[in-house]
């Protein structure tokens, strides 16, 4: 069986992407798997696992790290591609938008977000797919703007604390307001939010995703580590991720980035699963850690399409 054949053999959430991002299928084309993905495989159970109070779990975030909660159960929904108007989807943010709140942060409604810049970066990418911006999301805009450190990202850190960027903190701002951005019904402007973002594209890009600015060392080996769900961690393939769908020709500070992309395909034209973030979930979404992985191949075919695509473009 080759890659593709393999592939379109696993969870619809997979057939669909692979059909639109690395076969370039039409949305018309590909609607009939993605409409599975509420109704089968693990769009599904993620659904089924949701509490009639619009919890996961009994918790908004997760306790001391478990990642069975409200905010992940719906990054990995979103993830998947689970249609936002599909019933099942549209009652279960019905549930989410009525009963969750931060409970920690004066009860706030789930969708106007917390405190932490990565949180509300999550948030906003949340808001936007599903269909819940409104006031309390412009908040969470104006205010990660207002929080961009003097190096271009952002960091969960207080400011007192640290006034250097981190990775995983600036990722999951720069998805947020991406999503926001595009999506064009927010009251704060676009070209502000667009400004935000290439500041915070350029402090990854400026280290080439995984390096020290300062020395070329790699900040840290876990960076490294491809896995998914990624939740809050930063990692090359998801940077990559991220830039493919931007859009637009790749920066020649991606070139690294991409060569060691391409250093971990296998032989038979595969990806391997990495190791799997801590701490308790659900289920397993993909395969265990140096297996093939269904995820990591798919991220990794589109961001070389893409990467070559526009390579045949220039040349």
């Amino acid at each position: 069986m080759d890659v593709i054949d393999w592939m379109l053999d696993a969870d619809p959430a997979i057939r669909w992407q692979v059909r639109r991002d690395v076969l370039g299928e039409s949305d018309q084309q590909v609607a009939a798997d993605r409409d599975r993905v509420a109704t089968e495989g693990v769009g599904a159970r993620i659904l089924a696992l949701q509490s009639d109070d619009g919890y996961w779990n009994g918790h908004e975030y997760g306790e001391d790290g478990d990642r069975r909660s409200v905010i992940w159960s719906l990054s990995l929904l979103r993830r998947l591609g689970a249609r936002p108007d599909d019933p099942r989807v549209r009652a279960a943010i019905d549930r989410v938008r009525d009963g969750v709140t931060w409970r920690y942060f004066d009860d706030r409604p789930f969708f106007a977000g917390e405190e932490e810049e990565c949180v509300n970066g999550g948030v906003l990418a949340l808001a936007t797919y599903f269909g819940q911006l409104d006031e309390g999301t412009d908040a969470i805009v104006r205010r990660l703007l207002g929080e961009r450190l003097p190096d271009g990202g952002w960091n969960c850190e207080p400011a007192d604390e640290s006034q250097r960027s981190s990775f995983d903190s600036t990722l999951c701002v720069l998805e947020g307001l991406l999503a926001v951005e595009r999506d064009g019904s927010s009251a704060v402007p676009a070209a502000e939010i667009a400004e935000a973002r290439r500041g915070g594209e350029e402090y990854l890009l400026e280290r080439h995703l995984f390096r020290r600015r300062s020395t070329g060392e790699v900040v840290k080996d876990r960076y490294l580590n491809f896995t998914f769900p990624p939740y809050w961690f930063y990692d090359v393939l998801r940077a990559l991720d991220y830039f493919r769908d931007v859009g637009g020709t790749p920066d020649p500070r991606l070139d690294e980035p991409l060569e060691l992309l391409r250093s971990r395909r296998g032989d038979d034209g595969r990806w391997l699963a990495g190791r799997p973030w801590p701490r308790q979930v659900y289920f397993a979404v993909d395969a265990p850690e140096g297996e093939p992985s269904h995820w990591n191949t798919l991220r990794a075919l589109r961001v070389l399409r893409w990467a070559d695509a526009a390579a045949d473009v220039t040349a």
